[in-house]
């Protein structure tokens, strides 16, 4: 048996042996030797055959072709945590909501291991004691499950190492996961593709109603966060200009996302008229990632709604401290356009028992040619006499903010 194939598998010393390995085997019968090879890891053994067998050699029959599945589902379902809690509410006596915090946990961890163990191992000895936390039973709540989630996403751990040591060495893994994540794409779930086969066989995606999605929240938002802050430097503005500001937004331990979005909208619009810098048209939700993420940093967390993550429409989920807020960001393409997302956002609501929602609406002109986006594809965003030619101000709608009722919900739209 070889245990840690996976790191091992980089050194060419340990392919050299895996190769002598596997010359023994085949001539067993000449000489004897071991009758099995176990190499332990996650790899699948045709990838490690790659990198020791030379391309011209005959592999029909070869040993290194045949690998057993490992078919037991190493991953936590609900009802396993639900039991690990009620033996640890046997010792502590917390007084939590078993089902609750069971679910909480699967939501978003989506029964990994390791990040199942890490949350709960916060909040049995991290979080009590805390001002905010003075016990178990304070910690042992979906406030502490949100605060242990933000908390481990900045933390430096073993596995956020391992996975981005996985995005760095391997370019086809982190194109897969940038396009998932930053550029909105639905993808097919193809396991005979590389890029896909890799990200499954790593565990960064798993089939969703056969389309690519990203294993779990907590992947997800970590993900997000390396992916926005290892875009280029004007990126960093923005970031920065949250960190100054945060504290004004926090009132009452809540969230003041009006005056979030209020506050977004001039910067973005100053950024906007920047002649030498160029944007796309996601970049809207990367600058706003990036100004919303030291806000919430290590009080709350966000995550993306896989159902509505695109081009045109992207919702996302915060917690912080006990409340959640739902904002939907999207594209002006219109009146029209703009009532339908008005109705998914106020469904959404429903969704989410909410009585207030928020809307970030980038309002862009259409651009008349290829040529016209690739030089500017933005224009500038404070200039009005701008030509239709480039991306700019809609003059059919005005930035700013704005209160919508809609039935019993309150919609508070922000337009940039």
């Amino acid at each position: 048996m070889v245990d840690e194939v996976d790191r091992a598998s980089n050194y060419q010393i340990f392919l050299n042996f895996l190769a002598q390995l596997r010359a023994n085997y085949i001539e067993r019968e000449l000489i004897a030797t071991f009758h099995s090879v176990i190499l332990a890891g996650v790899y699948d053994i045709t990838n490690l055959k790659r990198k020791f067998v030379a391309p011209d050699e005959h592999n029909t029959n070869s040993p290194w072709n045949v690998a057993a599945d490992y078919k037991i589902d190493m991953s936590f379902s609900t009802a396993d945590i639900k039991k690990m809690l009620q033996q640890y509410e046997k010792d502590y006596t917390t007084g939590m909501d078993l089902a609750a915090i069971a679910q909480d946990l699967y939501d978003y961890t989506s029964g990994y291991p390791f990040l199942v163990s890490r949350i709960c191992k916060y909040l049995d000895e991290t979080l009590p004691g805390t001002e905010e936390f003075p016990d178990r039973s304070s910690a042992w709540t979906k406030e502490g499950i949100s605060r242990a989630v933000g908390a481990i996403l900045i933390e430096k751990n073993t596995l956020f190492e391992s996975l981005i040591d996985k995005v760095n060495r391997y370019p086809d893994l982190k194109e897969i996961l940038y396009d998932i994540l930053m550029n909105g794409a639905d993808i097919s779930f193809n396991p005979y593709i590389v890029s896909i086969s890799t990200a499954s066989m790593f565990g960064f995606i798993k089939a969703e109603n056969s389309r690519v999605v990203i294993a779990n929240r907590v992947f997800e938002t970590f993900l997000y966060n390396f992916f926005l802050l290892s875009e280029e430097s004007r990126s960093a503005d923005i970031y920065q200009l949250g960190t100054r500001e945060k504290y004004q937004f926090i009132r009452n331990n809540e969230l003041d996302m009006r005056l979030i979005l209020e506050r977004f909208v001039v910067s973005f619009d100053d950024l906007c008229g920047d002649q030498e810098q160029k944007f796309k048209e996601n970049d809207g939700r990367k600058y706003f990632l990036l100004y919303l993420r030291p806000i919430i940093n290590g009080e709350g967390n966000y995550y993306i709604e896989s159902r509505t993550r695109n081009m045109e429409r992207t919702d996302i989920i915060i917690d912080y401290k006990t409340k959640q807020y739902v904002i939907e960001l999207k594209l002006w393409r219109g009146n029209a356009y703009n009532t339908r997302g008005e109705k998914q956002l106020k469904d959404y609501l429903d969704h989410y028992h909410l009585d207030t929602g928020y809307m970030l609406s980038f309002n862009l002109r259409e651009a008349t040619s290829q040529a016209d986006v690739l030089a500017h594809p933005f224009g500038d965003c404070r200039d009005s006499q701008i030509s239709g030619k480039k991306f700019g101000l809609n003059q059919k709608k005005e930035i700013g903010l704005k209160k919508i009722r809609f039935g019993d919900k309150l919609l508070i739209e922000a337009v940039v």
